[in-house]
C-alpha cells in the first residue's frame, strides 16, 4: 500500500510516497480504507522534529520513531476484527491514528473513530476530528461555556477555529471572531455575531470583556487574556506561537488562575468516539459544517505542508488518496 514516510528530521521535503506492507488487523481493530485525511500542526512539529518532542520522548532522538506520521483520515472499513461490535465492512468512517495513520490502509480500535455522517462528503470527514474535538473540548470541557455567554475566538478561521465558532453558537453564545482582513466574510458566515479584523483591532484593548476567550494562535501574553476577560472569565489556550509565550502561559497562567477569579490554562484534544458522535450529530443538522481550504494529492504532500506552515489556511487542508 501507499504512505507517506519520512525517516529524517527536516523540511516538507523529507516526506516520500513509498510502498510499505498492508496492515492486518488484529481481533480488536478495524481495517479502513483511506480515502482522505487532514493536516494538522502538531504532525508538522513531529517531521521537523522539534527539540522538545524529542527530549519527552515524543519523536526519536536522532531519527523518526514511527516514519509514518499520525493522521485524521476518513475511509471505508474493510475488514473488521472478531471482538468489533459497532463496526461493519463497508461502513463510511472518520477519526483519527496515531501513530502511522498517513497512509492508504490503517488498522484502528473501535474508540477513535465514528460513522461518517451521510451528507458530508469523505475530505470534509476528514477535516473533523483533532481540530473539531479541540474546539468541542476547549468550550465544553474547559471553558463550561454556557448559553448567552460573550465568547471571543482568536484565530477564527483556521482549522480549530473554524469548527470553535460554529460549535459555541450550536451552545447559544454571543461570538465574536478574530481573523485578518480577507476571512472576516468566513467567520461572519460560519455565524459569529462580530469579527475582528487584527490587523485594525487589538481584542484586548478595545475596552471590551468577554466570558470565554479561546485562543487557537496563541500570540498573546498572559496579561492581554486578564485585560479582555470578565471578572470570572474563562481563557483556554489551544495554540502558541513561540516557546517563550507557550512557558508564560503554563507557568503564569497557573499562578493566576490560582490566585484570582479569572481562570487561564492550556489543553490538548483527546479523541474519543463519543466526542465524534456528538460531532457527527452537529454535522447531520447543519450546525456544523467543516470548512476545507484546498485539497492536495499524495504526491503533492510536501506541497501542501509548506502551505500549513503559513499559518494562513482558512479551515483545514487535505490531502485525498482517491
Amino acid at each position: 500500500m501507499k504512505a507517506i514516510v519520512h525517516t529524517q528530521y527536516g523540511p516538507p521535503e523529507v516526506l516520500q510516497l513509498q510502498e510499505v506492507e498492508k496492515p492486518v488487523p488484529n481481533d480488536n481493530q478495524v481495517l479502513v480504507r483511506v480515502h482522505a485525511v487532514s493536516l494538522n500542526p502538531a504532525e508538522d512539529h513531529m517531521r521537523k522534529g522539534l527539540l522538545l518532542g524529542r527530549l519527552i520522548g515524543k519523536t526519536g532522538l536522532f531519527k523518526p520513531t514511527n516514519p509514518i506520521l499520525a493522521a485524521d483520515f476518513s475511509g471505508r472499513v474493510e475488514a473488521v476484527g472478531r471482538n468489533v461490535t459497532q463496526f461493519k465492512p463497508g461502513d463510511d468512517v472518520f477519526g483519527r491514528r496515531a501513530p502511522n495513520g498517513f497512509a492508504e490502509y490503517v488498522c484502528v480500535t473501535e474508540n477513535p473513530i465514528a460513522l461518517k455522517p451521510a451528507n458530508i462528503t469523505f475530505e470534509q470527514a476528514a477535516a473533523v476530528p483533532v481540530a473539531a474535538v479541540t474546539a468541542l473540548q476547549s468550550l465544553r470541557d474547559s471553558a463550561h461555556i454556557q448559553a448567552g455567554q460573550k465568547v471571543l475566538i482568536n484565530g477564527a478561521s483556521g482549522g480549530v477555529g473554524t469548527f470553535t465558532v460554529q460549535i459555541a453558537k450550536a451552545f447559544g453564545a454571543h461570538v465574536t471572531g478574530v481573523c485578518r482582513t480577507q476571512n472576516v466574510d468566513l467567520v461572519r458566515s460560519l455565524g459569529a455575531d462580530r469579527a475582528i479584523d487584527y490587523t485594525r483591532q487589538d481584542f484586548s484593548r478595545g475596552g471590551e470583556q468577554y466570558d470565554v476567550i479561546v485562543d487557537n494562535v496563541g500570540n498573546h501574553p498572559i496579561s492581554d487574556y486578564t485585560r479582555a476577560l470578565t471578572p470570572n472569565g474563562i481563557c483556554v489556550i489551544v495554540g502558541y506561537t513561540s516557546m517563550g509565550l507557550l512557558f508564560q502561559n503554563l507557568i503564569l497562567a497557573r499562578l493566576i488562575s490560582r490566585i484570582g477569579s479569572r481562570k487561564i490554562g492550556t489543553m490538548l484534544a483527546r479523541i474519543t468516539r463519543q466526542d465524534l458522535i456528538v460531532l457527527k450529530k452537529l454535522m447531520e443538522t447543519g450546525k456544523v459544517v467543516p470548512v476545507v481550504d484546498r485539497c492536495y494529492s499524495l504526491g503533492e504532500v510536501p506541497e501542501a505542508y509548506r502551505y500549513l506552515e503559513t499559518r494562513h489556511a482558512r479551515g483545514k487542508i487535505v490531502v485525498t488518496f482517491d
